[in-house]
């Protein structure tokens, strides 16, 4: 459930089966968050929001609630970007290079640009919608590449190799981009 609170903005509460008692954290978006026994009504939830705030201010880095819905905004547009993208990127270089992959995932980690399951789904971040699409196309080459090699051994960088001469180039470029949203 989401609390919408004057002063800390939107509260993700999650219900917790084996929680005793609630503990409040940051999200990883800066958000407030609170953990819940699975039996806390949304009053319960407030009145506990309510008796804390003091204690909230003075321990948690909160990002501010302006800052938190132009993030939510960005990731909106960046996920219309990498739908609209990315998987008919995919398509097309899976194609042209010859694998098979059984799906493609878009997710928006905050340290990965993409990854390669050993059920041959390839997600890719939506954070690549905001890098040069040379870089876009290394990511999708390095996760086809492990559709091959679930490692990062001398075969697989080979592999890269064989589809892009200038990976080392390239991945030193994406260094310097974060794939947080």
């Amino acid at each position: 459930m989401i609390l919408k609170d004057e002063e800390f903005g939107e509260v993700v509460v999650r219900k917790n089966p084996l929680s005793k008692g609630v503990k409040f954290s940051v999200s990883t978006s800066g958000r407030l968050a609170m953990s819940v026994p699975s039996g806390t009504s949304e009053f319960l939830a407030r009145r506990f929001l309510k008796r804390n705030r003091e204690l909230i201010r003075e321990k948690l880095p909160l990002a501010d609630p302006t800052a938190q819905r132009a993030r939510d905004a960005k990731k909106k547009i960046l996920m219309r970007q990498a739908r609209e993208y990315l998987p008919y990127r995919l398509e097309y270089l899976a194609k042209l290079y010859g694998y098979e992959y059984e799906k493609c995932r878009l997710s928006h980690a905050n340290t990965r640009w993409g990854s390669c399951s050993s059920n041959r789904t390839i997600s890719l971040n939506i954070g690549l919608m905001n890098v040069p699409e040379v870089l876009r196309d290394y990511v999708i080459v390095h996760e086809l590449a492990h559709l091959n090699h679930m490692d990062h051994s001398e075969a697989f960088w080979a592999e890269v190799f064989r589809h892009d001469a200038k990976y080392k180039e390239h991945r030193r470029r994406l260094k310097g981009f974060s794939p947080g949203v």
